[in-house]
């Protein structure tokens, strides 16, 4: 497995693991705790070092498992976890919080949860506009003095609350959407982190699966999951976006790789900074996922990729639109 770092100083697979869908949003048939230990403990094994997890998976029940699933390997992971999206026992979104007492009162839980005595990256999920970024990330500076976190990091924050933040603790990470379908992170934030040397984490990095080209009709998905309320998923932007996914497979074909792998090494390429983050529920497609670092393209590929896959080239907002006013804070 080849290396990045993350803000000059935290080593992690080139290919880590997100976590959120071995318990939440996608199909509840997938949800399989031990599959989930067994596909966290392959990747381990497969050299994947970075874990990624959040409090609202589940919600609450995520971390359990990671946490489950590291026993005894602990030591060989960068586990990162993430804070601020409030949610109930029963799901319902209650908003957003980034006042420090409860940035300290949700470090404490999910260090419970996860069975560990620090964090090695700590997000904050979205920013409050209501609390101040750096009272937030003073909470955060703290936390890492008592040895509680190791790394601070903000997902889905503007390049205006990236620089307030890194002035009150240096940043090791970024964490966006980030793939051939959402390149908005191009416009600013990845030219921020090169200057700043900040890492950058891309989750989503195959557009929630479907630039895997796992999906031909909405029907794919089961009823249950939350794809299917995703403007990208409906009527006319599925179709739109089918026809992308041709194009890369396409590319794909020629190359003798998957899509998905495509789509990583395409990632990849975008800088050394970078770390995608992509997840799944099946060990075969994990593997295939992991063996994506070791694909080089070349000049003529990657502009070909982006030839069919520029800027802007999705059908649809990436969240429905509550959940977009919550974006780049």
């Amino acid at each position: 497995m080849k290396m990045r770092t993350l803000g000059n100083t935290l080593q992690v697979s080139a290919i880590g693991l997100g976590c959120m869908g071995l318990s939440d949003f996608y199909s509840s048939s997938e949800h399989d705790d031990a599959a989930g230990i067994a596909l966290i403990r392959r990747a381990v094994d497969l050299g994947v070092s970075l874990i990624d997890t959040a409090d609202i998976y589940g919600p609450f029940t995520n971390e359990v498992l990671v946490g489950k699933a590291l026993a005894g390997i602990r030591d060989r992971v960068v586990l990162a976890t993430k804070f601020g999206i409030v949610r109930s026992e029963s799901g319902e979104r209650l908003g957003v919080n980034g006042r420090p007492e409860y940035v300290r009162a949700s470090c404490e839980a999910s260090l419970r949860r996860l069975g560990v005595d620090h964090i090695d990256l700590y997000y904050q999920h979205r920013i409050d506009p209501k609390v101040p970024i750096e009272e937030t990330v003073g909470a955060l500076a703290e936390l890492v003095k008592q040895g509680k976190v190791r790394h601070v990091g903000l997902s889905e924050a503007s390049a205006a609350t990236i620089r307030r933040a890194h002035a009150v603790h240096p940043l090791t990470a970024i964490q966006s959407e980030y793939s051939l379908w959402s390149r908005d992170p191009e416009d600013e934030i990845l030219p921020l982190c090169r200057e700043l040397g900040i890492g950058f984490v891309a989750y989503s990095p195959l557009g929630r699966g479907f630039l895997a080209g796992r999906f031909r009709k909405l029907e794919d998905l089961a009823a249950d999951d939350w794809r299917r309320g995703s403007p990208r998923f409906q009527g006319d932007n599925f179709a739109k976006n089918l026809a992308l996914v041709e194009k890369i497979e396409d590319i794909a074909a020629e190359k003798d790789c998957t899509p998905s792998q495509l789509a990583l090494a395409w990632l990849l390429a975008q800088g050394d900074h970078i770390a995608p983050i992509p997840g799944t529920t099946s060990i075969e497609r994990l593997e295939q996922n992991v063996a994506a670092g070791a694909l080089t393209l070349s000049a003529a590929e990657l502009a070909a990729i982006d030839a069919i896959a520029p800027q802007g080239v999705a059908s649809g907002a990436r969240y429905p639109e509550a959940a977009l006013r919550e974006l780049s804070r």
